[in-house]
Parts: structure tokens; sequence; C-alpha cells
């Protein structure tokens, strides 16, 4: 598994993050399987998310990889923060309570990466900069980021934290393109020249800062994978074919599509499959042609101008 820098290069991890939102459903020794095969396949990178089985996916990650300093210190976690029944919160209590919550769960004294997880238009970044800096002097959070959120919402909060954003973690796969399409059709007036995301692609390029892609095999907002679906003919088509010639299963070349943008997008994959994560972690032995970039990017039904 190749390496790369988060952010602006404070530390290193797998190119492919583990997602761990449905781990809450496992029981402990197939939890422990799935995450012995990740690290078997270079995966050292972990997500979780307040909120992912009301908790109880951070729990039992943390029992099933037996959490202790000689574990902890081979592995970077990180976890989010901010949604609540009904509502989002980025208050200063709420942030340290959840953070507080997550070490608990995951039974460590800190935590690699804390997320805001989704914007919260209420937001009073003054708080927010007093939680972050609580935590981080303190020891229990070392690095700050986001989640789904633009350019001026990252800079509104970089105006007052004292700490970096270093991740915006963002839907991306080979149908949701949008923080793509609007670069590639500049000065058009089409629907994919619209810029819905206030060229958020490029912003955390200029700004070092790592673009996670969630959802990375689904179409539409959690709709279904589109890998081997009748629905995507074409794009099935091609990944197939470009698939067999580098003899590695459909689903590497779909992350492998993610990995080949210099952008150097981490995607987070969430399978609890251990014969898909093996398969998904070939994406990381090869680099598509930009001719098959743009293929893929073209059977998936968009168009160049």
């Amino acid at each position: 598994m190749k390496k790369i820098n988060i952010g602006y290069g404070e530390f290193e991890a797998s190119e492919i993050s583990l997602g761990c939102m449905r781990m809450a459903d496992l029981p402990l020794k197939t939890a422990r399987s799935v995450i012995e095969t990740a690290t078997a396949c270079g995966i050292d990178f972990f997500d979780h998310a307040d909120i992912y089985g009301g908790g109880e996916s951070e729990k039992i990650f943390a029992k099933a990889i037996e959490m202790k300093p000689s574990v902890r210190e081979k592995i970077i976690l990180q976890s989010k923060c901010g949604i609540r029944e009904g509502y989002f919160d980025f208050s200063r209590d709420h942030i340290l309570s959840s953070a507080e919550g997550i070490l608990k769960r995951l039974k460590t004294d800190y935590l690699d990466v804390l997320l805001l997880h989704r914007p919260d238009t209420l937001v009073e970044p003054d708080e927010v900069a007093e939680a972050f800096s609580r935590l981080h002097s303190s020891g229990k959070v070392r690095h700050f980021g986001v989640s789904n959120q633009n350019p001026m919402q990252m800079m509104l909060l970089s105006r007052y934290l004292g700490q970096r954003i270093i991740i915006n973690q963002l839907q991306l796969s080979l149908t949701n393109t949008g923080m793509m399409d609007a670069g590639l059709n500049v000065n058009m007036e089409i629907d994919p020249s619209i810029d819905r995301d206030g060229s958020v692609l490029d912003y955390c390029r200029l700004n070092d800062i790592t673009i996670q892609a969630w959802s990375p095999l689904q179409y539409g907002f959690f709709e279904g994978v589109f890998l081997d679906n009748p629905k995507f003919p074409k794009l099935n088509e091609v990944i197939s074919r470009i698939a067999a010639d580098y003899d590695i299963p459909g689903i590497a070349i779909v992350i492998a599509w993610i990995l080949r943008h210099p952008a150097r997008i981490q995607p987070i994959i969430g399978s609890m499959n251990e014969n898909r994560i093996k398969a998904i972690c070939q994406a990381s032995d090869i680099a598509l042609t930009r001719q098959e970039w743009y293929e893929l990017y073209r059977a998936a039904g968009n168009e160049l101008p």
C-alpha cells in the first residue's frame, strides 16, 4: 500500500482508508478479522464518527483491535462530531463532550484527527476555535478538519482557528464528480459548468487540504453501488475492460480512478467484506493512464467540452 502525505505533510498514511460506519453491525470476531485484513493490506488509517452505530462502531473497533499503546502507535484514528438528532451542533461544549466520548469509546488518549461532521449554519467560529485549542493543548486531538464544507466555510473557520484544517471529507465517485465537472466546463452555458462547491477541489489543493472521498462506490446520495449495476452499462463495460488489461478486479479500477488524480485524494472505503477489501487495495498497485482516466469519466455519462 502506497503512503500519502496528509494535509501539509504533518504525517503519512495509507492512501486508502477504512471507514468503520458499518462495524457496529458485526460480531466481535468478524470485526477483528476485518481489521486484520485491512492492516495486512497496508491500511493504517481508520475513519469513525460519533454517530456511527450510535457510538457502537467505535466501541467494537477498540475491542476488536485490542487497543493498547503498542497497537495504538501503529494506526491513525480519525473521528467526527457535530451531528445530533435532527440538527447540527458545532458549539464549544458539544465538541468537547463529543471528543471525550469518542476517546472513551475508542480506548485511546488521543485522536490523530477530529473532523466537524457536515456544516452547521449556526456555527460560532470562536467557539469552535476554543474547543479545538483546548483539545489540542491537552494532547487529546493532534489535527483537525471538516467534512462537506466549501472554501468560504473553511476560510471563515480558519480566520479564528489556531490550527490548520488539514482534511475535508467530500463525496466523490465516478458517478458523483461535481467538484471536477465545473472545472472542465468553464465559461459554458451548460449544467456541468455550474460551480456548486466554490471550486473546492482547487481550493483544497492550493491550501494543502487532503480530500477524503466518501462513498467512492455509490451513485447519488446512498442510492446504491454503480459497479455491476444495470443502470450503468457503458461504465461497467469500460471498467471491466480496463480491469482485464491490468488483471485486477473492477472494484480496484474504481478506486484507482480516484487515486490517479494529482490532488492525492484518499478514498474511504466502507466495506466490511474481507475479500472486497483485498480486491480494493489492489488499486494501490497501478496507475491509470490519462486516457484511461478520461475514458472512465466519459463512460459515467460525462461529456467533455
